[in-house]
């Protein structure tokens, strides 16, 4: 089991804590695809937003996306390099202040295009627009995370797709990946030539969207590499990837505490973190986070199941084992925190969330921000 060489005894619990120089390792094996490829990475905000280390992000990756007014605003303000924008729809009474921070907007339907590409024209500044396609063809296991799905809202099938409508139209985006190898991109994009290459022919630009794995330590990196100069030398187009988890894929963690332990059926212990505020993915995926020191049910002597402060019966993170009994004040750390947590927790039941830290070799630790009553109650009316 992975073990964390950062003194965290003075860190605040529960407490996000983001290890820089993991990140940065990340970074360099993004760039590298980069080097290689002409292929520009964005940073997919709705994984990972901690705009505090957006000047480390920003230092090897070309920009962001994102998907909404705020997401734009802060990867405008935050990173100030590219940034994009896709939603299923825009509103109208946003879309004004949004193409103040967009150079890339890609609509979701013709029918949007037709609606907004008069005001994208009249911006003021050249934004390049795009269609995202749904090519049917994904990979998926969970339904709630696939966006190919039968009756998917996202992207234009291609008996919907309308080429008598592209003028002003430079690309064309598809996503379709969650949590995947690059053999599943080689096999997408198959699918993606044959419904749509007709019609790259001509494009600017071609982004392969997100949920490429590609800092795991399993990822085929040449195969990845393959398809891009595959894509970009038959179609003559600018590829981008975006990313969301591989950035900050195992870079984080989440310390958390043990507030009681008792008996009913088994040993249950209670900890002041909650999957359902803090790490809610453990729920909706579900999945089972890994803690440092921390063995599957049975597999060390002392066997609990972990829960929540709140008073959400299921807010149940998980059973681990461990070599110790637990007591009153013990800290545990879980593993790869840093995505999907930040972005996604919340206050129910007026649960505080964790403070956020971030360590490097220079600065060492730091507090980074901590939260109060304001911060709930300026949220509630």
């Amino acid at each position: 089991m992975k073990e964390i060489d950062i003194d965290i005894s003075s860190l605040p619990s529960p407490a996000y804590l983001v290890d820089e120089r993991l990140l940065k390792k990340n970074l360099e094996t993004l760039n590298y695809v980069q080097e290689r490829t002409g292929a520009k990475i964005l940073l997919a905000q709705k994984g990972f937003s901690m705009h505090a280390l957006y000047p480390l992000v920003g230092k090897y990756l070309h920009g962001v996306t994102s998907s909404s007014l705020f997401e734009a605003r802060l990867g405008f303000e935050e990173m100030g390099k590219e940034v994009h924008v896709y939603a299923p729809a825009y509103m109208d009474r946003e879309f004004d202040e949004l193409l103040r921070y967009t150079d890339h907007i890609v609509f979701n339907s013709f029918d949007q295009w037709n609606r907004f590409k008069d005001r994208v024209q009249n911006a003021g500044k050249p934004i390049s627009c795009g269609i995202r396609v749904n090519p049917e063809y994904s990979e998926i296991e969970v339904p709630l995370y696939d966006p190919c799905y039968n009756y998917s809202r996202m992207g234009v099938t291609l008996p919907n797709f309308r080429p008598e409508e592209l003028e002003g139209i430079e690309g064309l985006h598809f996503h379709t990946m969650c949590e995947q190898n690059s053999d599943t991109l080689e096999r997408t994009l198959k699918v993606v030539e044959e419904k749509f290459g007709q019609y790259l022919h001509g494009m600017k630009w071609l982004n392969f969207g997100g949920g490429h794995h590609i800092t795991r330590d399993d990822y085929d990196l040449k195969t990845l590499i393959k398809c891009i100069l595959h894509m970009k030398e038959t179609y003559n187009v600018q590829i981008y990837l975006e990313p969301g988890e591989a950035v900050a894929l195992n870079t984080g963690y989440l310390v958390a505490t043990v507030l009681d332990t008792m008996h009913n059926g088994m040993d249950i212990a209670i900890l002041d973190t909650s999957a359902e505020c803090h790490m809610p993915d453990v729920l909706a995926m579900p999945y089972r986070p890994n803690i440092i020191g921390s063995g599957q049910p049975g597999e060390f002597p002392y066997t609990y199941r972990l829960g929540g402060m709140t008073c959400l019966a299921g807010d149940i993170i998980g059973d681990y084992s461990f070599p110790e009994p637990l007591k009153y004040g013990d800290k545990l750390v879980f593993l790869d925190m840093a995505i999907y947590s930040m972005v996604k927790n919340h206050m129910f039941n007026g649960v505080n969330l964790p403070a956020i830290a971030s360590y490097n070799d220079e600065e060492g630790l730091k507090i980074i921000r901590e939260f109060e009553y304001s911060d709930f109650s300026g949220r509630l009316s």
